[in-house]
């Protein structure tokens, strides 16, 4: 299908009321990516199931995934793709390994940004290791797309925050990536009150346990990781909020860099608007 260079090239509706329709059918077909929020809430993945399955060979299995998102009444957003992710994951293990491979990297690399979100969910067999379940997630936390990245971590959260000393120590070497995206997924994805997901009590408590990580970050060049290092640090001072001004404090000392000083700042802002 030839797609106009507007609808490619075009900057996204705030309101879902305005999304034209037929960029509102592209993205219900799953032929092109969402590029704002407002987008990405709005696909409908019912519709897009039914565009999707039966070109990564899964059409037998589209009746049983339709009802259970059907009886769940999740067709739209982060639910939808959570459930829809692990259905698929279900349904893949009556197929053959062959199969499995092949119905994953047709999802991983689907065009659709919400069909390799759903990709992100199809790998939660119990027996894998969390080494496995983080090489696995690499591509996501460094797609493209907003969205996907976001999904990224959502998907290994729990995980990460069950296995939490072994998962700092993966992630620290995540912090030296080149890549911004994984960069910004090492502390992200730990976030002691991550947004949308439950909260990691043990960070919430001992924020220390991540310094291995944050210290890495402290002056990292890309705004993208700062804005995730000072939320990390404001998380934490809700709780423990002489810990991160003495921190803070070390940092500006040891690092007299605009990065640094802009997580900073981003980090201090509930202590700085408690003591009005």
């Amino acid at each position: 299908m030839q797609i106009s260079e507007e609808i490619i090239n075009r900057k996204g509706a705030r309101k879902g009321t305005d999304i034209p329709h037929d960029v509102l059918i592209l993205l219900n077909q799953g032929e092109i990516e969402s590029v704002n929020l407002t987008e990405w809430l709005a696909v409908n993945h019912m519709t897009l199931l039914q565009h999707v399955l039966p070109s990564v060979g899964l059409d037998d299995h589209l009746d049983y995934v339709s009802s259970e998102v059907a009886k769940q009444k999740s067709e739209s957003g982060m639910k939808a793709i959570r459930l829809i992710g692990h259905l698929l994951d279900e349904v893949l293990q009556e197929e053959n390994e062959e199969k499995q491979v092949e119905v994953i990297q047709a999802c991983s690399r689907h065009v659709s940004d919400s069909v390799r979100c759903w990709a992100a969910y199809m790998n939660k067999q119990q027996s894998s290791s969390l080494e496995e379940k983080l090489a696995y997630i690499q591509p996501f936390a460094a797609d493209h797309h907003f969205g996907v990245r976001e999904i990224a971590w959502m998907s290994v959260r729990e995980s990460l925050s069950q296995q939490l000393d072994q998962s700092i120590e993966f992630l620290t070497e995540w912090a030296k990536s080149e890549d911004e995206n994984i960069r910004r997924f090492s502390v992200e994805s730990i976030r002691p009150r991550g947004v949308w997901t439950k909260h990691i009590e043990l960070l919430k408590q001992e924020p220390e346990k991540a310094l291995p990580i944050l210290d890495d970050l402290k002056s990292d060049p890309s705004t993208y990781v700062q804005d995730s290092v000072g939320n990390w640090l404001n998380d934490a001072s809700k709780t423990q909020p002489n810990w991160v001004k003495n921190l803070c404090e070390q940092w500006s000392k040891d690092s007299n860099t605009r990065a640094t000083s802009r997580i900073v700042k981003k980090a201090k802002r509930t202590i700085v608007k408690s003591n009005l």
